[in-house]
């Protein structure tokens, strides 16, 4: 059964965060289309409004949907960037997040999208992680139960969080062997030709 995954973007948000795990989870309707099988995932961009949503470093992206018109999604990403400390103070995307969160299979974040996790409520009293220049700011937050330091992805449940940037390629990743098995992902890590191997 094709996923429906929603991934939020507002203005400030750090363009890997979110454009890591789409490549991940769209690459895999390519290696489904291969083996002849349905596609993977229905992945859609979620903003608040209907307007081009300025990136931390420039970038400017479209939303295939405002958050007024969804109401359910099987797989919630929440990125970080700049933009998670004024979204915090959001009310209206903090319920909204609440709201989703709450019917959907997997609830996920990048960077400190944990943040917005947190203050939403999902991630309350949960193990997290996020980028590692944000750990104490969470753990001051005494939000969640555990702020993990120095680990790529932490899953809770069905929250998984991870830390900064490039992290999300390898949730995105994990999660893909969970819902359609490690062959699969592997196939799809293959396809992307994303084989760390840190040069510096």
């Amino acid at each position: 059964m094709t996923k429906r995954i929603g991934i939020l973007v507002f203005d400030d948000v750090e363009e890997l965060d979110f454009a890591g795990p789409w490549e991940v989870f769209t690459m895999a309707n390519e290696v489904a289309a291969h083996l002849g099988q349905e596609p993977a995932h229905d992945v859609k961009l979620i903003a608040e409004r209907d307007a081009p949503v300025r990136c931390a470093h420039g970038l400017r992206v479209l939303p295939d949907l405002t958050t007024a018109a969804c109401d359910k999604l099987d797989i919630l990403l929440v990125p970080g960037g700049q933009g998670t400390r004024r979204e915090v103070l959001n009310p209206a995307l903090l319920t909204w997040i609440a709201g989703i969160s709450a019917r959907a299979e997997w609830v996920t974040s990048v960077c400190t999208g944990a943040l917005l996790l947190c203050a939403a409520g999902p991630a309350r009293g949960k193990r997290v992680t996020t980028h590692w220049a944000f750990v104490e700011t969470l753990r001051g937050r005494g939000e969640a139960s555990e702020v993990v330091a120095d680990c790529r992805y932490v899953r809770d449940g069905n929250l998984v969080t991870s830390a900064g940037v490039s992290a999300g390629i390898d949730m995105a990743l994990w999660l893909t062997g969970v819902l359609h098995g490690t062959d699969f992902a592997h196939a799809v890590r293959r396809a992307m030709e994303y084989d760390p191997a840190p040069p510096v």
